[in-house]
């Protein structure tokens, strides 16, 4: 297992920090359209010592996951972001299918342990729910149902999976999060373990894999460990990080202090052979980040690494 993190904000202290504290591979966010755009954080990342191993975040997909008149113009640019990854040597692109938003939360100030802050999600109160990957966008209702979702999904496996092979990269589909059955009037479809054995089964393919976030998968409140074996031959990319709750209403932890075994979540990853990236997902803010994107705060993502370098070394060991 190699350790991974996004790296907010993208700076050199942020990414010497990362260097620093044993982190080697680093997850970006999508850069534009060229080559080109993509040299100038390749050549920052490579400078400290590490290298991009994921791309996720800022892609467009709405029209694929809506099916709706632009989705091709959509499938082509990925196609054409996968020949760039394969060119830097990019070997996995995280992506989600669902629409209208990302990830979404009601609150971002739920206490945790000491007065660090977290993320929280409450279904009784989601009229005040925000995306955290665009706060300032507003969400929407608007309807489309789960049979249509799988079409929609199986229409794009067939027509990216092909050129994923060719260029040598793996898809990995995140969760649902949160992993309801409708949000704002949208059907979500990777919201059960038996979702994600429906969706490697559409395309098979070693490029049709599974980011396995253990917080949504505690979300939907399955045996992580279990399921890590269950899903293990599919699982390309992890985010770490756990839950106190379930789907419906749930607040976020630090990763030493929520009820997933966190020692037998790492010794699955071992028993299934993986030696991919694991990255710390969502962390707390902690004394003096008020003004920090939550979630994704860097002293918070700093005692996360320690945590998960030291349990991949005991269960390596």
């Amino acid at each position: 297992m190699r350790l991974a993190s996004v790296i907010t904000p993208f700076n050199d202290r942020n990414l010497a920090l990362a260097a620093q504290t044993g982190v080697t591979d680093i997850t970006i966010r999508y850069q534009g359209p060229e080559l080109a755009d993509w040299l100038p954080a390749r050549e920052q990342v490579e400078r400290h010592g590490l290298k991009i191993c994921t791309v996720e975040d800022a892609l467009q997909t709405e029209e694929i996951i809506m099916g709706t008149a632009g989705r091709d113009e959509e499938i082509e640019a990925i196609k054409q972001l996968l020949q760039i990854m394969s060119e830097l040597e990019i070997p996995v692109l995280c992506y989600n299918f669902m629409a209208g938003t990302d990830w979404v939360r009601t609150s971002v100030n739920e206490p945790e342990r000491g007065g660090a802050r977290v993320t929280g999600f409450n279904l009784a109160a989601v009229d005040q729910a925000v995306s955290l990957d665009d706060a300032s966008r507003q969400l929407e209702h608007r309807e489309i149902a789960a049979d249509q979702l799988w079409e929609n999904l199986e229409y794009f496996l067939a027509a990216v999976i092909p050129e994923a092979e060719r260029q040598g990269i793996a898809l990995a589909m995140h969760p649902d999060d949160p992993p309801l059955d409708v949000f704002m009037g949208r059907a979500r479809i990777m919201n059960s373990v038996e979702g994600f054995e429906r969706l490697v089964d559409l395309v098979p393919s070693h490029s049709n894999g599974i980011c396995f976030c253990q917080g949504t998968f505690a979300e939907i409140g399955v045996d992580i460990p279990a399921t890590i074996r269950q899903l293990g031959p599919h699982i390309r990319y992890i985010h770490c990080r756990d839950v106190r709750g379930e789907r419906d209403c749930f607040v976020e932890t630090f990763h030493d202090n929520g009820p997933t075994d966190m020692v037998a979540a790492i010794r699955a990853y071992k028993e299934i052979g993986f030696a991919g990236s694991i990255r710390p997902d969502h962390v707390p803010q902690l004394e003096g980040e008020d003004d920090g994107e939550p979630g994704y705060t860097m002293l918070g993502r700093l005692f996360a690494y320690g945590y998960l370098r030291g349990l991949i070394q005991a269960v390596e060991a």
